[in-house]
């Protein structure tokens, strides 16, 4: 069996479409359309390149970008002040702050001083209470991006037995609600879960988000299974000049069993920053009392 390759790639560029044609009929609507407001605090090289990208494809897809640098000095008072500026600004529907934070800072005070409304990464403490209950919520990027990727796969998802391995609250654990309100039997497991091949060998789906080079392997995987690697993983094989990305999945041993599997890169990655896109329509469509955008929501 070979596995057939979820192309992440395509499949986000699909969604741009679907948000910008759904952003030049609000703008019909209403007359406006969505912003997105990025603030970036310090240097980080690789949150400059993603803040980049970010910002082309939110012009791309016909919505404002409003990007705020800061040096990595700025006070928390002053970051504070800002989002509070943004949150009062009518132009703005989204805000998203880029992770990490400088070390003088608490990431966990300044995303929950985001209007849980405008949360479009979906980390704000509102929004993980209401997708843990079910309510409607602004839904982190990249597992909304997973759970698109697996509908558009399989069709629907009820019944199913999935497997999340990793437990963090940017992705295990959102993924795992997700899933559940998608009608499947979860199970959450991480690096300490004993027999964990075990665990993961029943799932007609796994989610790999655990953050370890290759560390899932061929024989954990029912054969027909899907497999979502998350991961993205800086390796540097031996002999080599250039490191090289790889997910939390051995992939060749996994593709060789699997239904279906994400490559790494070209697989969820992409889906982040669509998916991110997508929210700040989310957010402009319930602030302005439109429909919800088709095919765009958990």
């Amino acid at each position: 069996m070979s596995a057939t390759i979820i192309d992440g790639k395509a499949f986000a560029a699909v969604v741009r479409a679907q948000v910008a044609t759904q952003v030049a009929a609000a703008k019909a609507a209403t007359g406006q359309v969505p912003g997105l407001a990025v603030v970036l605090v310090g240097e980080d090289p690789a949150s400059q390149v993603y803040v980049r990208n970010k910002n082309r494809q939110t012009v791309e897809v016909g919505m404002n970008s409003f990007e705020h640098k800061l040096a990595a000095e700025t006070a928390e008072a002053d970051l504070l002040a800002l989002i509070a500026q943004l949150n009062a600004d009518p132009a703005v529907d989204g805000i998203l702050v880029q992770l990490p934070l400088p070390a003088h800072m608490n990431a966990e005070a300044v995303i929950n001083a985001i209007d849980s409304a405008k949360d479009v990464d979906g980390f704000h403490i509102d929004n993980v209470g209401k997708l843990v209950t079910g309510q409607k919520a602004m839904v982190p990027c990249t597992p909304l991006g997973c759970l698109m990727l697996l509908r558009d796969t399989l069709g629907t998802l009820e019944g199913r037995d999935a497997v999340v391995i990793g437990r963090s609250n940017i992705v295990g654990k959102p993924m795992a609600n997700l899933l559940l309100r998608d009608g499947c039997t979860v199970t959450v497991a991480h690096s300490r879960t004993a027999n964990l091949p075990d665990v993961v060998r029943r799932a007609d789906i796994v989610v790999a988000a655990v953050g370890r080079p290759e560390m899932v392997k061929g024989d954990w995987i029912k054969p027909g299974a899907v497999v979502i690697d998350v991961g993205i993983n800086r390796v540097q094989p031996a002999g080599a000049e250039k490191a090289k990305l790889v997910g939390d999945c051995d992939f060749d041993s996994c593709a060789a069993v699997a239904g279906a599997i994400t490559p790494v890169p070209g697989g969820v990655g992409p889906m982040t920053i669509a998916c991110l896109l997508a929210n700040t329509l989310t957010a402009f469509c319930r602030r302005h009392a439109l429909p919800e955008p088709e095919g765009l929501t958990a």
